[in-house]
């Protein structure tokens, strides 16, 4: 018997106290979870500013201390950790999770580090069942279960799974959180000092170990797209999602084919020129953008976090030209207030929903091939994001 159903690492951060907080309200008096962190003295401020039980546990855990990592994960059915860029900080808790059996969620979006866990504990944690769950914020979440969830469409309408999917952002207002523009930092670094990582970085199929599957578009060159009407230019989170949604595919079996093709692009309608669309478009989510955006550990205001949202539109192209659509939107801001409700319930949904001797067992997992339709039941159900199949 664990001492805690889940921990969240990472609680004095911006993002994880989100989540803390998001604990607190949705779920009072619920489960038996704690706050981890390198302070104790902080943990308790955040504790209280948050509203949390006076009672709640304070779990003092540091990335550089891999003995409090082993003895936090020992600890814990569930190990929530927002404490990134993983490359940097997360490998000490993937190897303590993985070894004591202990399942795991993050935020990452950091494909060669993931390749390199899946390298690396994959085998590990089938053996001891630890249930490893990589990117569990908006990205990739939203795509990962978009495509799901039309492709279970497509096997209820047609009888089988449509080849082609275009994944595309229609609306979204809010940004990226200043850790996911401090990963993409460290991983153009870590590139600049390891060419491999660049040809993982490249690779459509860089989590998918001993599968390639057809050449896949870059979603690099702005484009007109006949199928939607209108203009679309490059996405700044396609590179990390169109990854998960193959390792899904290939957990899975290929359910939806060893040929399937996959891309993500942002909608531009309206704005003129081609180029000027696809500076607008990049400009609008590129973390880089902003001289004066969030770094680590901070971010917007509620407000802010409130009037943000999201729309994608999923388009499945059959072999006969017939379409099939799937749109998937969220009610806060990508980067903070949907992620920190999305990785809260990815947790929720191991805690509560897939039981460890689940049949699928232990490893690296992607949320749509292990969490799958109880995830987004819970996600529609309590976290502002809907998923309608057209």
């Amino acid at each position: 018997m664990r001492d805690f159903d889940l921990i969240v690492y990472g609680a004095t951060g911006f993002t994880g106290r989100l989540v803390a907080e998001y604990l607190v309200q949705a779920y009072p008096g619920r489960g038996r979870w704690a706050m981890a962190g390198r302070s104790q003295a902080k943990l308790a401020e955040v504790r209280d500013l948050i509203g949390a039980p006076a009672d709640t546990p304070l779990v003092v855990a540091d990335a550089e201390d891999p003995a409090s990592l082993k003895v936090m994960a020992e600890r814990a059915t569930v190990i929530v950790t927002t404490v990134g860029p993983y490359q940097l900080y997360g490998s000490a808790l993937v190897a303590a999770c993985a070894a004591a059996g202990t399942a795991y969620v993050d935020l990452c979006g950091e494909p060669a580090w993931m390749r390199q866990m899946i390298d690396a504990h994959h085998d590990e944690a089938k053996r001891t069942g630890a249930r490893i769950v990589f990117s569990c914020g908006f990205d990739s979440i939203p795509f990962d279960l978009g495509v799901l969830t039309l492709q279970e469409a497509a096997q209820a309408r047609f009888g089988r799974a449509a080849p082609r999917v275009k994944g595309r952002v229609r609306k979204m207002q809010g940004g990226f959180s200043g850790g996911t523009a401090a990963s993409l930092k460290a991983t153009l670094a870590a590139a600049a000092r390891e060419p491999s990582v660049l040809k993982l970085l490249a690779s459509p199929f860089a989590l998918t170990p001993g599968f390639s599957g057809p050449h896949q578009p870059s979603g690099l060159v702005p484009e007109y797209d006949a199928a939607l009407g209108c203009w679309v230019a490059p996405f700044v989170m396609a590179p990390i999602n169109t990854k998960n949604v193959h390792r899904t595919n290939f957990l899975a079996g290929h359910p939806w084919g060893a040929d399937f093709v996959y891309d993500e692009m942002m909608v531009a309608p309206g704005l003129g020129e081609l180029g000027e669309a696809a500076a607008e478009a990049i400009a609008r989510i590129n973390p880089f953008a902003r001289d004066k955006g969030p770094k680590p550990g901070e971010g917007p205001g509620r407000e802010e976090r409130e009037a943000g949202f999201y729309d994608l539109l999923f388009v499945g192209l059959m072999p006969d030209g017939t379409r099939i659509d799937t749109v998937v939107t969220g009610d806060k801001d990508p980067g903070y207030g949907s992620t920190s409700k999305m990785i809260a319930e990815s947790a929720l949904c191991l805690v509560e929903d897939v039981a460890a001797a689940d049949a699928k067992g232990g490893g690296v997992w992607t949320p749509g091939a292990l969490l799958g339709a109880k995830l987004r039941d819970r996600l529609q159900a309590t976290a502002g994001l809907t998923f309608t199949a057209g």
